[in-house]
């Protein structure tokens, strides 16, 4: 098997260089986290990953690693929780449905409740981009800060923690 694998290990290796070598700011980290956080959230059929190539290929400022880590933090196990809980929230908001739990969800299960667990997804869904953009500004400015004392000439920079790396303030 290693030896099926060992013309593929130079373009994984280089991608992944690549990646965690890319000059983004803590805003363009954070943003990018956000909203693969939302979109990952919300009932999306397994698109993300194609949606997250395509905005990692046109979208410059787009941070493709915190688009990639969203789909690790909401594995299959966690997004069940969530659709979970976005039933009960929209149960919540728009009150309960006769006849309906948790375990009903499916989309043949009628409009009342697909309508439940779209409006307690997409408040959720929201709520949790926000909260992951929040964290992710911090862990961003604190990895920032960090990289920047470490060397010599970042001791020296007086540029803002969100400033482009890549061009002079």
């Amino acid at each position: 098997m290693y030896d099926r694998l060992a013309p593929i290990r130079p373009r994984v290796r280089s991608g992944l260089e690549r990646a965690f070598a890319a000059d983004h700011t803590p805003h363009e980290v954070a943003a990018s986290f956000a909203f693969g956080v939302f979109f990952v959230a919300m009932p999306t059929a397994g698109t993300a990953l194609a949606l997250f190539a395509l905005i990692g290929y046109f979208v410059e400022r787009a941070s493709r690693l915190a688009l990639v880590a969203t789909l690790v933090v909401f594995n299959p196990p966690v997004k069940w929780a969530v659709y979970g809980a976005s039933f009960w929230l929209g149960s919540h908001l728009l009150g309960p449905v006769s006849g309906a739990s948790v375990a009903d969800v499916s989309l043949s299960s009628g409009l009342d409740i697909l309508l439940r667990q779209l409006v307690g997804n997409t408040v959720l869904a929201a709520v949790l981009a926000v909260v992951g953009y929040a964290v992710t500004l911090q862990l961003a400015r604190l990895h920032h800060r960090r990289q920047r004392s470490a060397s010599p000439a970042g001791a020296a920079e007086s540029r803002s923690d969100d400033a482009r790396p890549d061009v002079p303030s």
